[in-house]
């Protein structure tokens, strides 16, 4: 079993800053991909941000220059620092992993997200 914790989510004005942070445990082998998504009411999910155990980087064309997502392999840490939040920022947030279990076959893990809110 593997597990996705989050943290970092709240209510911030706009124009202001929050980080993410997202921690797996469990029973790990390699993770390929970690990432954020986030979902509003009556809207699927969507792609925020991802990174690969390369290093590769995806952005949503909705946050490229205000939010930056980053990991850390060791920790199994994947981080999304959000600034410049805007009120159609405001969402639930959920992290995401695309693991390999120890036979190579590729699962997926989310997380229970985190709700932010942009709001004067």
């Amino acid at each position: 079993q593997v597990q996705l914790v989050e943290s970092g989510g709240g209510l911030v004005q706009p124009g202001g800053s929050l980080r993410l942070s997202c921690v797996a445990s469990g029973r790990i082998f390699s993770i390929d991909t970690m990432g954020w998504y986030r979902q509003t009411p009556g809207k699927g999910r969507e792609l925020v941000a991802s990174i690969t155990s390369g290093g590769r980087i995806d952005y949503a064309d909705s946050v490229k220059g205000r939010f930056t997502i980053s990991r850390d392999n060791a920790k199994n840490t994947v981080n999304l620092q959000m600034n410049s939040l805007k009120p159609e920022d405001t969402a639930v947030y959920y992290c995401n992993a695309r693991l390999f279990n120890a036979n190579y076959r590729a699962f997926e893990v989310w997380g229970q997200g985190t709700l932010v809110t942009v709001s004067s």
